[in-house]
């Protein structure tokens, strides 16, 4: 199938993979991305990459990047990592909802037929679970629940959207910080004994996620979100596999309770607000979410977008080792934020 697809965020973890697995397919891809490129990242060398801010340009410089053009991916943003002056919701807005507003409709008006861009699957969870108010209570959850609301807005007979809600991704790309350092790090500070919360969540590898960008250009008609999630694991399990890669597989797992977990989580929102700072998810209250089975079946999204199994516990081990490398100081990252 030949299409052409511009995509922003295209040297990202994600974007880089998506890109692949669209070239694979026959398609011509290429992105703007912001400089510089991590030290030994492989991206696809037919995908035409140009440096720039896609946030600087004008409607006009942006349809020449639309001109003739397809699909459209968006794979960039920032995610709940990043923390700020409140209310951090305007942050998330300026990069993650003004931008793909303004993308969408330039989209649509150079004759762009399908769209699909990269969410997080928080927004599953707050349409799932409306007792829990994740919405009200985390910046960053609403900020996604927004942006695919307003993306959808944009979706009819001619122009398809595609929301992938995202959950935690795993493998990597070299040169590019994983987010699991901060977890490596934490189970390394614990010498005996690794304390965790009860709870899971669903998973998948990033070639899945590769598969789900380009099965959303093909497949989706009109609008839709699709949560996606492959595998299930309750922390337990999750950090057997974790301490495994590590090299400690003896290591014991006690789960805390949650209310010393939001102990925890409670000096931590009050160093945020010694600091000034507003997290996108709220320290006290995600710890609700935390204990939670964030789990999503995989016939919700990766099959009807015909994702195909992977070894899970490989791409788990990559991402651990990666972490490992950083924090013994023998790899050079750029952090993952802003892509």
């Amino acid at each position: 199938m030949d299409m052409k697809i511009f995509m922003i965020g295209g040297t990202g973890l994600l974007g880089s993979e998506g890109a692949a697995e669209m070239i694979r397919r026959g398609y011509e891809v290429s992105t703007i991305s912001l400089p510089p490129l991590p030290q030994g990242a492989v991206l696809p060398p037919e995908m035409k990459v140009e440096f720039g801010n896609y946030m600087e340009l004008s409607d006009d410089e942006l349809r020449k990047h639309f001109d003739g053009c397809e699909g459209f991916v968006f794979a960039a943003g920032v995610d709940e990592r990043v923390e700020g002056a409140p209310p951090i919701y305007d942050l998330f807005k300026k990069y993650n909802i003004t931008p793909l507003e303004r993308l969408l409709r330039v989209a649509k008006e150079c004759g762009v037929k399908h769209a699909v861009i990269c969410g997080s699957y928080f927004s599953y969870f707050a349409k799932a679970w409306p007792g829990m108010e994740l919405t009200k209570w985390h910046p960053y959850i609403r900020s996604r629940v927004d942006q695919e609301n307003m993306a959808l807005k944009f979706a009819d007979d001619n122009f398809s959207v595609a929301v992938l809600e995202l959950p935690y991704i795993f493998g990597t790309q070299p040169g590019r910080k994983p987010v699991w350092v901060f977890l490596v790090e934490m189970i390394r500070g614990m010498k005996k004994v690794t304390m965790y919360p009860k709870g899971g969540t669903t998973m998948v590898t990033v070639k899945q996620v590769g598969q789900s960008m380009a099965g959303a250009l093909e497949r989706t008609r009109g609008g839709a979100c699709y949560p996606i999630g492959y595998y299930n694991m309750v922390w337990t399990e999750f950090l057997t596999i974790v301490h495994k890669h590590m090299g400690v597989p003896d290591k014991k797992i006690k789960t805390v309770p949650k209310f010393l977990y939001k102990i925890g989580s409670r000096s931590m929102l009050k160093e945020q607000e010694k600091a000034g700072h507003e997290g996108g998810l709220h320290a006290v209250k995600f710890a609700d979410v935390m204990c939670s089975n964030l789990f999503i079946d995989k016939s919700l999204g990766c099959e009807a977008l015909g994702v195909e199994p992977d070894d899970i516990d490989a791409a788990i081990g990559d991402s651990i080792r990666l972490c490992l490398e950083i924090l013994d100081g023998k790899a050079q990252t750029i952090d993952m934020k802003g892509e």
